[in-house]
């Protein structure tokens, strides 16, 4: 849609015209395509914002202004999400080298730039910094919090109040700003940990912690141990473990291994007690 398609539309058209504004942004698969629904969509909203003061001054009926309030909010939605693309575009063209060091604009698309030709600006692709800005912000803070842009232009129609881009963008910096400051207290809680941690050990504090809680390997063994002790506990007496084991499972009970894993029980406590009993203990 051209800029004199669009200024021959009237006001009674502007519900279509949101439509095509939504449709567009849909459909676009260019830089230039999101601009123009980004267009469509501003136009939608200054028009549906005419009429809405024009209502009032001539004392119209409240639900021919809250019509128009609600064309602004959806005109708004759409050039929100429009923002948010454009901003996506913009920085991947920045990202790939093609806008603002090396880039032209051709046609719909941002491509880099060849030979001796002069490098793309923002003005060149018909944008102005603040434009560029504005749809960052957008973009972030429905990052931030998804839904926020329409959340806010629905609170205004409740409340009967006109949905208008200053409340969008302070919504969305107020948004930013806590995101922020969350972010702040993160870095500062990491900070504040990062000088209580304790210091590192001295090789005398390692060597006495070896001493006295053992290695990884010694901690293995003890835990192999105490679940062997905890296993055996389970089991019923061994009267009733022979008269429960199945006919099909005998052939598979070789007591050799069991015969010598008692003794290495039997010698291991044997050993044990006597470590403990000469007062070789670890807290020593």
């Amino acid at each position: 849609m051209n800029a004199l398609t669009i200024t021959n539309l009237d006001t009674s058209s502007l519900p279509r015209l949101v439509e095509t504004a939504a449709a567009a942004l849909a459909n676009a698969r260019s830089a230039a395509e999101v601009l123009e629904a980004r267009e469509i969509a501003s136009f939608a909203y200054d028009v549906a914002k005419r009429t809405a003061r024009l209502h009032q001054a001539k004392n119209a009926h409240d639900e021919l202004v809250a019509a128009a309030h609600r064309v602004q909010a959806d005109a708004l939605t759409i050039e929100a999400g429009a923002k948010r693309r454009l901003a996506d575009e913009y920085d991947a063209a920045q990202a790939r080298g093609e806008v603002a060091s090396a880039a032209i604009s051709r046609g719909n698309q941002w491509t880099v730039a060849a030979g001796n030709e002069a490098p793309v600006t923002a003005a060149d692709l018909g944008l102005r910094r603040d434009q560029i800005h504005d749809a960052r912000l957008i973009r972030d803070a429905e990052a931030a919090d998804p839904g926020i842009v329409r959340r806010t232009l629905d609170e205004r129609l409740e409340r009967g109040e006109e949905p208008t881009r200053a409340a969008v963008r302070r919504a969305a910096e107020a948004r930013l700003e806590r995101s922020i400051d969350r972010l702040k207290r993160t870095q500062d809680s990491i900070q504040r940990l990062e000088a209580e941690k304790a210091e590192p050990l001295t090789a005398e504090q390692r060597a006495r912690q070896v001493a006295v809680f053992g290695t990884v390997d010694d901690r293995a063994i003890c835990a192999r141990i105490e679940e062997i002790v905890e296993l055996i506990a389970e089991q019923p007496d061994a009267a009733e473990a022979v008269r429960r084991i199945p006919p099909a499972s005998r052939h598979a009970i070789d007591t050799v291994p069991i015969r010598r894993a008692a003794a290495w029980l039997t010698e291991f406590s044997t050993l044990y007690e006597q470590e403990a009993h000469h007062g070789n203990h670890a807290s020593e």
